[in-house]
């Protein structure tokens, strides 16, 4: 037993859990990323509380109002920009339920809903520069600069979005059917905008500016980035409770706090549980003689021989596959990254590749693996049956899938 039960400061096998959850500090390591996360979900769990978002979208479908087939390739742009920027997922079924009976009366059908609301948050979450909820994690994990590289991936996610939007506007103008008449003054009304609404997205984009100069300017990491989006979650609950929006109360901004956060809970304990397996397997110092070390070893010996490029792929590879079985981007991260960044060091490939590779190969397969309960959701809202919708998007994935084995050759050319 004295193996299971270490003496205190040492480590244990049951005590695992508990030394795996505390590991790191503040500014790395499990117990900055559970606390980052944490903050960061119920941070936009306020944000999303008043439905100024919801009205933002409406009020696009009245401004295009006689060039509906304009809001298309704006509505994949708006959600891509939702999953780049803070992982929107599970919010696109409330999208999807408010938006797939306005385009169908507008003569498009629910799968077309499904790619401007729940798919374009998917591509925008697999190419982002700056999502907290992978791209930052994975680099927190690997031992990168956050949010580094963000130039040659906000180049791919351009390329991602606008595959995207012209793939939608193509096979939206194929299927469009003479719509009938969208109640317009209905629409108006429901997506009028008052002065605390405009404050409420006013708010939002300028948080967004203001991490992006923090990181870039002042090279603020986990501890200050959670700190910036608590601040964009309290000024938008201030300007909620100020403009009195949904007549929304400070219990129930409470509430949406702790209950962003607590939709992370599993995220954070797969984060802490993922950390105690890697201290039972020896820890992650590579110089120390361990279990992980071992596996590494021979899992990089079996493609050390293999160019550099093709290691790339076979990781990108293994990654969409791993993500049927996990598809929290955070979870996932969490899982692989400790033992995929070593693992690239011995094989040739950057570290900052690997999480391209975990950001690309997570993101893209969340549009078909029926294991999403946010892509369930979405085609369950639309009335879209899983197998025709995969039926459908096949021919879409993998030509995304060849675009994202193009940026993965292209970095490991360019040792990004």
């Amino acid at each position: 037993m004295a193996e299971l039960f270490a003496d205190p400061g040492e480590v244990g096998f049951l005590n695992s859990v508990f030394n795996g959850l505390t590991n790191g500090s503040r500014s790395g390591g499990a117990i900055g990323i559970i606390a980052f996360l944490l903050i960061i979900g119920g941070s936009f769990g306020m944000i999303m509380l008043p439905s100024s978002i919801h009205k933002s979208m409406l009020r696009l479908i009245v401004i295009t109002k006689g060039h509906d087939l304009l809001t298309i390739p704006i509505l994949c742009l708006i959600f891509s920009l939702g999953g780049a920027v803070f992982g929107m997922g599970e919010e696109a079924i409330a999208f999807a339920l408010l938006l797939t009976p306005i385009l169908v009366l507008q003569g498009y059908n629910p799968i077309t809903a499904v790619l401007c609301t729940y798919i374009s948050t998917q591509v925008g979450f697999a190419s982002s520069c700056m999502n907290p909820f992978n791209v930052a994690i994975a680099q927190g994990l690997a031992d990168v600069p956050l949010l580094s590289g963000a130039g040659f991936r906000f180049v791919m996610w351009i390329a991602f979005t606008a595959t995207l939007m012209i793939f939608t506007t193509l096979y939206a103008k194929r299927i469009k059917k003479p719509g009938q008449s969208v109640d317009i003054k209905e629409l108006a009304q429901q997506s009028v905008m008052s002065l605390g609404d405009r404050l409420v997205i006013a708010n939002l984009f300028l948080g967004i500016a203001w991490v992006i100069w923090g990181v870039s300017a002042r090279g603020y990491y986990i501890a200050e980035i959670a700190s910036q989006f608590f601040t964009i979650g309290l000024t938008s609950a201030i300007i909620s409770l100020v403009f009195r929006l949904d007549n929304v109360s400070v219990d129930q901004l409470a509430k949406s706090f702790q209950k962003g956060a607590a939709d992370l809970m599993p995220v954070v304990l797969i984060v802490g549980f993922s950390q105690g397996i890697l201290i039972v397997l020896g820890g992650a110092d590579p110089t120390t003689p361990s279990a992980l070390n071992s596996i590494l070893h021979h899992a990089s010996q079996s493609i050390s021989d293999l160019p550099s490029i093709i290691s790339a792929f076979f990781m990108l590879t293994f990654q969409s596959i791993f993500n049927f079985f996990v598809t929290s981007g955070s979870g996932q991260a969490a899982l692989t990254m400790p033992l995929l960044a070593p693992m690239a060091d011995l094989v040739g490939v950057t570290r900052q590749t690997a999480v391209l590779t975990f950001q690309l190969g997570d993101g893209l397969t969340n549009m078909i693996v029926p294991t999403s309960a946010a892509l369930m959701g979405s085609l369950g809202v639309a009335g879209v049956k899983w197998n025709d919708w995969a039926a459908f998007i096949w021919k879409f994935l993998l030509f995304n899938f060849i675009l994202a084995m193009i940026f993965v050759a292209v970095a490991v050319l360019i040792g990004f």
